[in-house]
């Protein structure tokens, strides 16, 4: 049956468009229950579970469904899911219209109360419909409705209806449900003193009319990690002035929780604040003591130089909240038998939440997920309620879980839906594959990758041709001829974004047959890639390139130290020791051009574990060794990704998938300037060029490390590189590159950046064909947003896991004493970092119940002053690290001060290995 509705529409032309809207109904559709005869058991979409639910409830003890309404689906089910869950969620709902369960919206009738009719009509239908299926049974559908007189209107007309708390409260046999239900509004579960700590949220409409006339603007609200107090806006839109606004206190941060869209008001400039420098972490229990809480905030309050003042504001109201379930551990109330207790978040950004449970010594001691409901304007706290029980905190399955629930990293196995686009085994290249396509395999190829590695993505050649030349070709796993545009397998690789590596584990972008065997380019087997290659003469000019797909077979995969090994070796001279030492010496003359032009060569402590074979648990920690084949086979995938950018772009100028790197403001140089000035050395950072020669000639002979750690430095005030499309931006420089035009292309088994690449790629050369998300740039647009997202989630995620392992190796450890070099000075702490171990710290002076020192910070410098000993940034002192296990929320490496010695403040070398958890266990021996 069809219905349909005409209307006419008056366009911006000044026309009059005919609009029809069909609506198609049919009669076919089944009740999705099994076993249901009248329907003749076959069912079209999702089908309803084989078992209807028969739990131990006093209010429904007959076997039933439950039909939520939509508001109980939105607030109890989809809050504690993710960004986008709703889209899953009502493509597995959607159905085509019914003929018998189908409602018109009655004239007067709003859209809200047409929704809720229908889905009392389809409760009707539904209990009318299973009487006949299954009447000796009594299986009936329950209608569950938070709206008064959505309840009230069903019993009216039969249905059995009850609140979402009605019927959880009814589930005897699980009492620990009734945790888990959302609070209904914002101002639920206050708490009892009426004192109004934040003010009002304006409503939406005047917000929307205060950021059209200029009086708000609208950000992003980022809350600190260092200072719980303090956080920044970054304003959208092209506002330079006021691109990032400072919140600083309660009040003016007003209920508002990382992530969320908000709108601030600018304060007057006398108002104006400088960022702080104090570390600042929420350890209270106590929620109603705001005294303390003032009188932190006059800490922040110093005076400093005008200069340093930056615009200043407050959150005047929410746009969009952004929450999202959160991963962390209760604190449980001192108050015996109290059903209330505050919830302390994994991520310090985030605030404690106060839920209540009846679960508190079940659940003390164990990683938790728990969802915000709302933040009243007299709570400290937001309210929320629990979720689900993780697992023990320490253990390792338990955090690795929690990391990559924090960092949004998808990590559940790939369903069958997406396994089911994986080629067929045995697989071998045919002749349909060959098409437009070399074939390379008798070339000298060779990968070069660090030890362990499975998923290959890139090979290298270099021989001599018969004019003299070189020849020189980097090959790509060729993963875009698996991953076919739009299928299931194309749309989880897009939505994961990036594979993942942890420290013992790798979450993989594209299911492990293609990243570990098919797309992997091992040695001495054949295998598809997609080929850049180069004529060049022996001073690496190129004077020919080419893009080609092609079919290659390995004659080695070798490692760093094994292919620096055949380099430097005068015994070896076979065909790939000579490949790799034509690559080395092209390399080198590569790598000193492009630092002629400005290019960075900026330095990060990366760390490797080494894992007890038995235990998994990490047994030494050291800083990674770089040799000159990890720059070799850098600087060619270097050099493939600007050859690929300067293709695709030639071809695709508005669809072009880039990536860029801005150059940072001036204001993030300021403190690589004054650490540079502090040791009497010049840094000049008004291009890439002039501050790339600045650490070139940054050294001290009596101090070599100096040179690393203004690299150090000079790698934080960068800004972070970012994805984007051609057609939607004019800057396309790679500040750190100093290129003018740069993209991803030689990573597709790790990166669905590099995939789209490659399809661009492979249509500019005629050897595959376009389709038409590949040229829509507002669809590339949003794209790059979730593969910027994925990619900054994926280091965080990564560093997460570096830091545990961190701790799980001092645990073993216990207490060491190691040399280590002021990174940054607070005002209250000075971060440190400890060569040895590749690991950042901090090192407070300040702490509870005892003497505070004398403390004079000098931003200027940047300086701390400390009793009659004054420490500046690179400044080389000695520390004592240990696993701090006192505070079970957040475990944390704690480092203090050996040497130079200050009385009072510094621990003394011989100091004896002092239990730092014996607090925790003097707190639970009295709990017993």
């Amino acid at each position: 049956m069809l219905k349909s509705k005409t209307f006419l529409k008056k366009t911006r032309a000044g026309g009059v468009m005919k609009i029809v809207r069909e609506h198609y109904l049919r009669d076919d559709i089944g009740c999705g229950a099994p076993g249901c005869a009248a329907c003749g058991g076959a069912h079209e979409g999702p089908v309803l579970e084989p078992q209807p639910l028969d739990p131990a409830s006093s209010l429904c003890p007959w076997p039933h469904y439950l039909l939520p309404d939509t508001n109980v689906l939105l607030h109890q089910i989809l809050r504690v899911w993710r960004p986008g869950t709703w889209a899953s969620v009502a493509s597995s709902l959607r159905l085509p219209g019914s003929l018998e369960t189908y409602v018109e919206q009655e004239q007067g009738e709003n859209a809200n109360d047409r929704n809720d009719r229908a889905i009392r009509v389809a409760a009707k239908w539904y209990n009318e419909h299973l009487k006949k299926m299954s009447a000796e049974n009594h299986l009936q559908v329950i209608f569950i409705t938070n709206d008064k007189k959505n309840k009230e209107k069903a019993i009216e007309e039969g249905i059995p209806a009850f609140t979402c708390e009605e019927y959880v409260k009814s589930l005897t046999a699980n009492p620990e449900l009734i945790d888990r239900l959302a609070c209904l509004s914002e101002e639920g579960n206050e708490i009892e003193s009426g004192r109004i700590i934040f003010s009002e949220h304006l409503p939406l409409s005047k917000l929307q009319q205060g950021i059209k006339s200029g009086t708000y603007l609208q950000g992003t609200f980022r809350a600190s990690r260092e200072n719980y107090l303090e956080a920044t806006v970054w304003v959208h839109g092209d506002d330079e002035e006021n691109k990032e606004i400072i919140l600083q206190g309660l009040k003016h941060l007003n209920r508002a929780v990382h992530e969320d869209i908000v709108a601030v008001e600018l304060l007057p400039k006398n108002q104006w604040v400088a960022p702080s420098s104090v570390v600042l972490h929420d350890e209270g229990q106590n929620e109603d003591d705001l005294e303390k809480e003032e009188e932190r905030e006059r800490i922040l309050k110093t005076a400093v130089n005008e200069k340093m003042l930056k615009p200043t504001g407050r959150v005047v109201g929410i746009i969009k909240r952004n929450w999202r379930p959160y991963c962390g551990m209760l604190s449980k109330s001192d108050i015996k038998e109290s059903r209330r207790h505050l919830f302390t978040p994994a991520d310090k950004r985030i605030p404690r939440i106060r839920i209540e449970t009846r679960q508190a010594s079940t659940l003390e001691g164990r990683r938790i997920i728990v969802a915000i409901d709302g933040w009243p304007r007299n709570s400290r706290y937001p309210n929320g309620h629990f979720v689900k029980n993780l697992g023990e905190v320490g253990d390792k399955e338990t955090e690795t879980e929690v990391l990559l629930l924090e960092h949004d990293v998808p990590h559940q196995p790939f369903s069958q839906a997406v396994l089911s686009f994986l080629p067929k085994m045995p697989w071998s290249i045919t002749e349909k594959d060959m098409k437009n396509r070399e074939d390379l395999r008798h070339l000298c190829v060779c990968s070069v990758d660090p030890p362990g590695c499975t998923d290959i993505d890139d090979a290298l050649h270099c021989r001599e041709l018969e004019n003299g030349n070189l020849e020189v070709g980097v090959h790509i796993a060729d993963v875009s001829h698996f991953i076919r545009p739009g299928n299931a397998l194309d749309q989880e690789s897009a939505r994961r974004g990036t594979t993942v590596y942890l420290c013992e584990k790798r979450i993989d972008m594209v299911p492990e047959l293609l990243s570990s065997n098919l797309c992997s380019l091992r040695c001495n087997v054949d295998r598809l890639a997609f080929s850049c290659i180069w004529e060049m003469n022996h001073n690496a000019e190129i004077l020919k390139v080419r893009f080609t797909k092609s079919a290659i077979n390995s004659k080695a995969s070798l490692t760093y130290a094994e292919a620096q090994m055949r380099i430097d070796s005068t015994a070896m001279n076979d065909d790939i020791t000579t490949s790799l030492r034509g690559l080395n010496k092209l390399a080198k003359i590569l790598k000193k051009r492009r630092i002629e032009k400005g290019a960075l060569t900026l330095s990060s402590p990366e760390v490797r574990f080494h894992m007890d074979s038995e235990t998994h648990d990490p047994i030494d920690l050291q800083t990674k060794e770089l040799r000159e084949t990890n720059s070799m086979v850098e600087e060619f995938m270097l050099l493939a990704n600007i050859s690929v950018a300067k293709k695709i772009h030639e071809e695709f100028s508005e669809h072009a998938l880039l990536r860029k790197h801005p150059a940072p403001p001036p204001s993030n140089y300021e403190i690589l300037v004054k650490a540079a000035k502090s040791k009497n050395l010049e840094i000049k950072t008004d291009t890439a060029k002039s501050l790339a020669d600045s650490l070139d000639r940054a050294d001290s002979p009596t101090f070599p490390y100096l040179n690393t750690l203004l690299r150090i430095l000079a790698t934080r005030c960068m800004m972070q590189a970012v994805y984007f499309c051609s057609g939607m931006d004019n800057d396309f420089h790679h500040y750190g590159l100093a290129s003018p035009i740069y993209t991803h292309f030689t990573s597709p088994i790790r990166r669905y950046a590099d995939i789209i690449v490659h399809r661009l790629l492979a249509v500019a050369i005629g050897a595959d064909c376009t389709y038409p998300e590949l040229t829509d740039k507002h669809k590339l647009a949003d794209l790059c947003k979730n593969l910027n997202f994925r990619h900054k989630m994926a280091q965080y995620a990564q560093r997460a896991s570096v830091a545990f392992h961190t701790q799980l190796f001092f645990k073993s450890k216990g207490i060491v004493s190691e040399e280590a070099y002021i990174l940054f000075v607070r005002k209250n702490a000075i971060v440190v970092l400890i060569p040895k171990y590749g690991l950042e710290g901090t090192v407070f002076f300040e702490e509870k119940d005892k003497p505070k020192p004398r403390l004079i910070y000098d931003d200027e410098i940047p300086s701390l002053k400390i009793e009659d000993t004054v420490f500046h940034i690179f400044d080389k002192v000695k520390v004592k690290i240990m696993l701090d296990s006192s505070n079970l929320q957040h475990q944390k490496i704690r480092m203090s001060l050996v040497e130079p010695q200050i009385p009072g403040i510094s621990i003394p070398v011989d100091t004896p290995n002092m239990d730092i958890n014996e607090p925790e266990r003097k707190k639970k021996k009295r709990e017993k």
